[in-house]
């Protein structure tokens, strides 16, 4: 670590805060190499722990520097072992809970960067904001209202890239546990004053893992190009995705096989048919989150009405 990135790094400990020109002065310190080393991570990540109201060029700059030194400086590069997610969880947790929004947009960068993360450093994004909807505190209610019980906008969008993410548990597919933890947040949030976006996004993330494609091998740049733009449409139904999706690609995976859930050998609409027909198993694993609350509530109204469409039957 050089002297200049130390010295400004000791006043900003010092000072509690960092303004913008000491981030360039970070930057100019902390790259000049094109690398950020080590000691230069558990510093910058000792920084932001004394900020408690962070910049925006901070907040980027701590993202950004941090999220390049996980994915594409310790190896594997492209992917997080779990020694690797372990070293992210404790420095996040340093001071015994993940510090501010900034960390919590740290980790979906890195979801998103990356080809592939430990299932366990998911679950522990997606339980912060879980945690956050239910209690009305949090990170991701930073600068929001403190009330528990509702979905922002802000956390809506937030699980959506966390669930969409190219490096997820099932790329461009929700996974059970995952679907499991939407059908939680709904019960707890049915009474609160929720976000619109929280609504698409339950009906999109459950009928994804319901209907979805698969793939436990790490995304092309075509196909992750595919699932941006799925993240960003806000109102095109899943099944439609999916079938654009199959017809664009039309390439086997890195093992040879076509994107899909059960092994189907034959053209995409039969592909596409065995995708979306929800399974006996599937069918009881809805009934029971369903009657779960024991009512048929306008979440899971608006849920059997997207299965409808490509003709489920209760």
């Amino acid at each position: 670590m050089s002297m200049h990135f130390s010295k400004i790094a000791e006043q900003a400990l010092a000072d509690g805060e960092i303004c913008g020109d000491d981030v360039l002065s970070l930057r100019r310190a902390g790259w000049a190499n094109g690398r950020i080393d080590p000691d230069q991570a558990d510093v910058i990540f000792a920084i932001n722990g004394r900020l408690d109201m962070p910049s925006a060029e901070w907040t980027d700059f701590f993202i950004e520097a941090i999220g390049e030194y996980v994915v594409n400086q310790l190896e594997p590069r492209g992917y997080l072992t779990e020694g690797n997610a372990d070293w992210l969880i404790t420095h996040i947790e340093r001071d015994g809970r993940l510090h501010s929004i900034t960390e919590l947009e740290l980790l979906v960068r890195v979801f998103e960067k990356a080809l592939n993360v430990p299932e366990a450093l998911r679950a522990y994004a997606l339980r912060q904001v879980e945690e956050s909807v239910v209690s009305g505190v949090g990170p991701t209610r930073c600068g929001g209202e403190l009330a528990a019980g509702n979905v922002t906008q802000a956390e809506a969008r937030i699980m959506r890239r966390i669930l969409f993410a190219s490096g997820s548990e099932r790329p461009a597919g929700v996974s059970r546990r995952e679907a499991e933890l939407l059908f939680r947040i709904k019960d707890e949030t049915l009474e609160g004053d929720n976000a619109p976006e929280w609504k698409q996004l339950f009906v999109q993330g459950v009928g994804n893992y319901l209907q979805g494609f698969t793939s436990h091998t790490p995304l092309s740049r075509e196909r992750a190009t595919q699932l941006e733009a799925f993240m960003n449409d806000h109102t095109s139904s899943v099944g439609g995705f999916m079938v654009r999706a199959v017809r664009s690609i039309g390439t086997a995976n890195v093992k040879g096989v076509i994107f899909g859930r059960k092994k189907v050998e034959a053209k995409f609409e039969t592909l596409i048919e065995a995708a979306v027909e929800v399974t006996r198993d599937e069918k009881t694993w809805l009934d029971d989150r369903i009657e779960a609350n024991g009512v048929v509530d306008e979440y899971d109204q608006a849920l059997l009405r997207f299965l409808a469409e490509d003709g489920y039957q209760p």
